[in-house]
């Protein structure tokens, strides 16, 4: 199999602190996208309140939310750090070699797959048995840049676990796997950014992209917007906000606060607590 071109990817050799090496590595990384990026969004939405969706966070909520990211995010490495490893090790199905086809074909597939995962797993999560696992993650009802990853070890396995797994399923080139993680974590990032910056025609019907709004609504209204990446799986299954799709087109042509009328909650009233099934 064709080595990364990275002195940190694996050899078919490598033992245990090869292993503990690359996770390092991961877990570096994945800081340096959360510290880099949530800094870069803390900083624009100072500069534009106007594009606030919902009110200001709590008190003391952003350090809550970096204190559990911090943990949360050495799990999430590790999960990286072990699908790419099991891929060196031989254990997984033969990547394919790099090369256009690989790099778009298996990056759409796996946008695609993991949007699938993210949302029946989300969904799963927010069922009673397992929402207390969920819960720290909503405590930010007002998403903010440093909300993406603050959520429990075992939110953060159902959700993030993909990137241990989709390899033993797919025959991922290792260079898509890690591309689609840098992409998750900053999109993820954006999608807790708590400000509209990305409403477009592209992200609302009948396109299947989604905007900062998306998220932001499953914050604030609990029960809608489970996706990551699409759209349609809330479409379908009829968990889609009501209003999410005339909300970005009011902020595509807005600069006013709360584009929808000032009716997002503030508070957990809406719908604070599990659903009782997945389907």
């Amino acid at each position: 199999m064709r080595e990364l071109g990275l002195a940190i990817y694996p050899a078919p050799h490598a033992g245990v602190l090869d292993f503990l090496a690359l996770a390092a590595v991961c877990y570096a990384g994945l800081l340096t996208i959360y510290f880099g990026i949530g800094g870069l969004l803390h900083w624009l939405n100072a500069r534009h309140p106007e594009r606030r969706i919902q009110s200001r966070p709590q008190k003391n909520q952003i350090a809550m939310e970096i204190r559990q990211s911090l943990l949360s995010l050495s799990t999430i490495a590790v999960y990286v750090a072990a699908g790419v490893f099991a891929q060196a090790k031989g254990w997984t199905m033969a990547p394919m070699e790099l090369g256009w086809l690989s790099v778009i074909g298996m990056g759409l597939v796996s946008l695609v797959l993991y949007d699938a995962w993210f949302y029946w797993g989300h969904r799963l999560m927010h069922t009673a048995p397992l929402y207390r696992f969920h819960a720290h993650h909503h405590k930010s009802i007002v998403p903010t840049p440093w909300s993406n990853n603050s959520d429990s070890l075992v939110g953060a396995f159902v959700e993030q676990s993909y990137f241990l797994v989709i390899p033993f399923l797919l025959p991922i080139p290792p260079d898509v796997l890690i591309a689609h993680k840098i992409y998750d974590q900053i999109s993820g990032m954006v999608g807790h950014a708590g400000h509209e910056y990305f409403a477009s025609p592209i992200a609302r019907r009948p396109w299947p992209m989604v905007a900062t709004t998306y998220h932001d609504q499953h914050h604030g209204y609990f029960r809608y917007n489970y996706a990551n990446t699409f759209t349609w799986w809330d479409r379908l299954m009829g968990t889609l906000h009501p209003t999410y799709d005339d909300v970005v087109r009011k902020f595509e042509t807005s600069d006013a606060r709360t584009p929808d009328g000032g009716s997002r909650p503030t508070g957990g009233a809406s719908g604070s607590g599990p659903t009782t099934t997945a389907s």
